[in-house]
């Protein structure tokens, strides 16, 4: 089924089921993100997506992402409510995550030099790509999103590597601000962050090298020193 709206003025046709970003970015009206991926569904974590819709007791920010694209909704995603509120958004993350090439870039097209805030020392912004990748890509939800609030952080279960973890590097493909990394330390390499040690093994028939997908995990470590 066909439905129509009006973006930016832009009276638009599109098909019921997509989303607001989906149609706009059809129609090559851009709209920023951080927690979007084609391939995840929507989560609506960075809000940098926020849109204006207007509506019968007036206007409200909606995730773009994540919010379906309705017959007749009247859309504006540069309004000055808009723009002030994605100012604020990337204030905060410039103040989270100063070092991060992504943020920084953001704050330059916001016109932010300095942000009002404390500044932090992180490089996570929490838009928890990597944990919906592993679950809904690899299938194995070896990493998770843990605690609240300020405590909230990306970890295995128990914050001790898991055994699920393949070292198959989607986390570190879908990560916007290269938090994660996979690390080259000698014989293993390391998954940052979770402590997963992978073995390099050689493909018996074409000689290249690959990680042994079985991690040496922290019980194992643990194991191995108490004996």
């Amino acid at each position: 089924m066909t439905i129509t709206l009006i973006i930016d003025g832009q009276k638009i046709e599109a098909e019921e089921g997509a989303t607001i970003l989906e149609v706009a970015r059809e129609h090559g009206i851009e709209i920023p993100t951080l927690c979007y991926h084609e391939a995840l569904q929507p989560y609506g974590a960075c809000r940098l997506c926020v849109v204006e819709l207007a509506g019968p007791r007036g206007p409200k920010l909606v995730s773009s992402c994540s919010y379906p694209a309705e017959d007749g909704a009247v859309i504006e995603t540069n309004s000055p409510l808009v723009l002030e509120t994605r100012k604020m958004i990337v204030e905060l993350l410039l103040a989270d995550c100063p070092d991060v090439k992504v943020v920084q870039e953001l704050a330059h097209e916001f016109g932010i030099e300095r942000p009002r805030f404390e500044l932090e020392d992180n490089d996570c912004i929490l838009c928890g790509l990597c944990v919906r990748a592993c679950k809904e890509i690899v299938g194995v939800s070896a990493i998770s999103l843990v605690n609240r609030g300020v405590d909230k952080k990306v970890k295995p279960p128990f914050e001790i590597a898991s055994r699920d973890c393949i070292g198959c590097s989607t986390c570190v493909f879908v990560c916007p601000t290269g938090a994660i990394k996979l690390e080259d330390i000698g014989e293993p390499k390391l998954v940052h962050h979770w402590a997963s040690d992978f073995e390099v093994v050689q493909c018996r028939i074409c000689g290249d090298h690959y990680l042994n997908p079985e991690p040496i995990t922290d019980y194992e470590k643990l194991f191995a020193e108490e004996t």
